[in-house]
């Protein structure tokens, strides 16, 4: 488990591929590696990877499958790419973000940046699927970070998120561009509660509820599918 309060940035310092397999070798600040073994959990832009060789004190291997390479980013990532790092949460951490699995539920898009004073905006698209997951005031993760949604439009398929200058400082998020890809994961807790009303109404209302969605739209509600 990770707690989404990003420790560090790590660059990839060499890529090994082989069949099926991508290894990365990444160079993290001195002292993060400190006490840890082989087998450890890392999260790696919010991919939960392991730790499978310790080459010096700043520099460790991690194995990504072909599966991971292909629902994350870091199948993008290349000698020099900055990723932000959190080691597994030990027992009676505290947890300022919110509980995180590392495990990546799909990718999103840097739609817009905007930079009011002391702040840097990031409306991020969202596949129409996954939107009925997002609400405002609702907890994210992106790219491992904890974020807080400030808005989001169900219908055009975006959220915003708000960073102050210590986030940036400490990501990578200043380094995002409009285009960029990011990882997401879905807070669970929320993916769990909209999935279960939802497959209460469907076993309740049956046959019912397609009438009910067109009735809905009749009168200017949609339902996101």
């Amino acid at each position: 488990m990770f707690t989404g309060i990003v420790q560090s940035i790590a660059t990839v310092a060499a890529i090994t591929d082989r069949p099926g397999l991508r290894s990365f070798t990444l160079a993290f600040p001195l002292g993060f590696l400190e006490g840890q073994e082989i087998g450890a959990s890392v999260a790696c832009d919010g991919t939960c990877l392991t730790v499978t060789q310790h080459r010096d004190a700043l520099h460790a291997d991690f194995d990504v499958m072909q599966q991971s390479l292909n629902l994350t980013t870091l199948g993008t990532l290349q000698v020099g790419s900055r990723i932000n790092v959190e080691r597994a949460a030990r027992d009676g951490v505290e947890i300022g973000g919110h509980p995180l699995s590392g495990h990546i539920d799909f990718q999103a898009t840097v739609a817009e940046i905007r930079r009011p004073e002391n702040n840097h905006v990031l409306r991020i698209a969202v596949p129409a699927p996954w939107m009925r997951y997002v609400f405002p005031k609702g907890y994210i993760a992106i790219n491992g970070a904890s974020l807080t949604i400030a808005e989001a439009d169900r219908q055009a398929g975006w959220f915003e998120v708000w960073l102050i200058p210590e986030t940036l400082r400490q990501t990578t998020f200043g380094d995002k561009q409009v285009g960029d890809a990011l990882n997401i994961e879905i807070e669970r807790q929320t993916q769990v509660l909209v999935d279960t009303v939802r497959d209460t109404l469907e076993e309740r209302l049956g046959p019912l509820l397609p009438a009910l969605k067109d009735l809905l739209r009749e009168r200017g509600v949609e339902i996101p599918e």
